[in-house]
């Protein structure tokens, strides 16, 4: 019997190839269809077959993102921060005054500063932000707030409050209350106000780190009197100077914020505030993207000194100082510029006490370095009156070690005498200092210039000295560390510096009642 399996007698049979495909076949095939799955993969967003041929590389690229995947929305985190935000509403009576131009001006900040040029500028109408109101009459504020503990204790800017008649704020869910100013501190910008009415308000929780740049932030406060508003953006860089003072260190944030967002609070994704929003930069006066918040660290230690005496006391050791520039750093043989220079040790201030000197670089605080002049001012400005502090300085070149006991800076700035340009007149022309292109003259021959140094009679605007801001007036007391009262000593110790090989020598000026320090450019030969 013929096996019916077997097929090979039939006529018509062939015997049949050892496989349909070869195998360098069905490698192409492969490749192929594993190309069509990748695209298939790309437009679907449905699982299919074609997943099978997704490269491992390709699949460790998807996990790698879904790792930083972020929420696609803050709302979570905006409905429960919110109700901490409050509405600050000022009533002033006769705050305008009437300046040199005939506008009012209601600034709190001094006259010519950065920040009243921010608040004039930025503020609102006549300098406040959502001010009404004209001279002579009650005027009206609005800025920003929000609550820190559930008794009612809130955060708001200085110039928000300050020299404020009466003081409401506004609730989330739109109730009115009035509000104490437990105590303010120009010198941060911050205010703490106390509102009655309830012992369950909700609050915002201080940060306890500092934000990254590029962290988000939201910033919610009430800008053109609008009420609750949220903007959204990133932190754009920390430490920023913007020219208020020796404590500026803010943080720049990139998400909008207006007229009448001052004294709110920027958050982080956690919830926490990160900062409070003080001031912007813009040419309109609108947002572009460039404002300024308090840090929560900077907010916690004010606040906690306004809640507990209604001021806040600062550190002080008594110096005038200035920035180490590396034209500096070269004249004092120090290899970075590093550090806060001494211009001048205030007269009986624990400083001079202690024996520190002009022309001394203070290089560290209890063991921690400083990296310039603001730090070492915000490190001693941080610490309490009566704390015992250690200083690294150079001194003459040498390293040495300070001990001193911090006093209490003065709640009033010294006045500055008054700088007068014609103090030259009557004297004679003075003697030229070759290469530098200014003329000086004994100070105790030129009227009001006092007995020590040497005055500048004359100042070429195309010489290294214009371009040190050298100008006529100015009184130099020291160059090269030495004391100068010729043009003789000052030709001389210019001469040394060049025999010792330096760029540049190092002279102390007077100048407006205020010392400082100024590297100028030798030349050789």
């Amino acid at each position: 019997m013929t096996d019916r399996s077997d097929l090979s007698h039939l006529p018509s049979y062939r015997q049949p190839r050892r496989s349909v495909f070869s195998a360098r076949k069905i490698a192409l095939m492969a490749s192929v269809i594993a190309g069509l799955g990748a695209g298939v993969y790309g437009l679907s967003p449905s699982t299919s077959p074609a997943d099978l041929f997704s490269s491992p590389a390709h699949a460790q690229v998807n996990q790698e993102v879904r790792k930083v995947e972020r929420p696609i929305g803050f709302a979570d985190i905006v409905e429960r921060v919110k109700p901490s935000v409050i509405s600050v509403k000022v009533n002033i009576k006769e705050k305008t005054a009437s300046n040199d131009d005939g506008d009012d001006s209601s600034s709190p900040f001094q006259p010519g500063s950065p920040m009243e040029r921010f608040f004039r500028r930025f503020g609102g109408p006549d300098g406040f932000p959502g001010l009404k109101g004209g001279r002579g009459r009650v005027v009206q504020g609005q800025g920003s707030g929000f609550f820190i503990s559930p008794d009612g204790y809130a955060v708001t800017n200085n110039h928000v409050v300050d020299g404020a008649d009466k003081v409401e704020v506004t609730t989330d869910d739109g109730k009115t209350y009035t509000a104490k100013v437990i105590g303010t501190d120009q010198r941060t910008d911050l205010a703490l106000i106390k509102v009655e009415g309830s012992s369950n308000f909700p609050f915002a929780k201080l940060a306890d780190g500092k934000p990254r740049i590029g962290d988000w932030v939201l910033a919610v406060g009430n800008p053109f009197g609008l009420g609750g508003t949220v903007t959204a953006g990133i932190v754009s860089a920390s430490g920023r100077d913007i020219g208020n003072g020796p404590y500026d260190d803010f943080i720049q944030i990139d998400a909008p914020v207006n007229k009448g967002n001052s004294g709110g609070p920027a958050f982080n994704t956690e919830g926490e505030v990160m900062g409070v929003n003080t001031a912007i930069y813009s040419p309109s006066g609108g947002s572009v993207g460039i404002a300024f918040s308090i840090p929560a660290n900077t907010v916690k230690s004010v606040v906690a000194q306004l809640k507990d005496k209604g001021s806040v006391s600062r550190g002080w050791i008594g110096v005038q100082i200035q920035p180490v520039t590396s034209d500096i750093a070269d004249s004092l043989g120090m290899k970075k510029a590093e550090g806060a220079l001494v211009a001048e040790p205030q007269a009986n201030g624990p400083a001079a006490k202690a024996g520190i000197e002009s022309g001394d670089v203070i290089t560290a605080v209890n063991g921690e370095p400083v990296k310039d002049a603001r730090e070492l001012a915000r490190t001693i400005g941080g610490m309490a009156p009566g704390a015992s502090v250690k200083l690294n300085v150079l001194h003459k070149g040498q390293d040495k070690v300070v001990n001193l006991t911090l006093g209490q800076l003065p709640n009033t700035v010294e006045a500055k005498a008054d700088t007068d340009n014609d103090s030259g007149k009557g004297a004679s022309r003075g003697t030229d200092v070759p290469k530098l292109g200014m003329t000086v003259a004994p100070a105790n021959s030129v009227a009001g210039a006092g007995k020590e140094g040497v005055v500048v009679t004359e100042v070429d605007p195309k010489s290294a000295a214009a371009e040190r801001g050298f100008k006529e007036g100015d009184v130099i007391l020291e160059v090269g560390g030495k004391s100068v009262s010729t043009a003789a000593e000052v030709r001389d110790a210019i001469n040394t510096a060049r025999t010792d090989n330096k760029n540049s020598v190092l002279m102390r000026v007077k100048s407006g009642g205020q010392s400082r320090f100024v590297a100028v450019s030798i030349a050789k030969g």
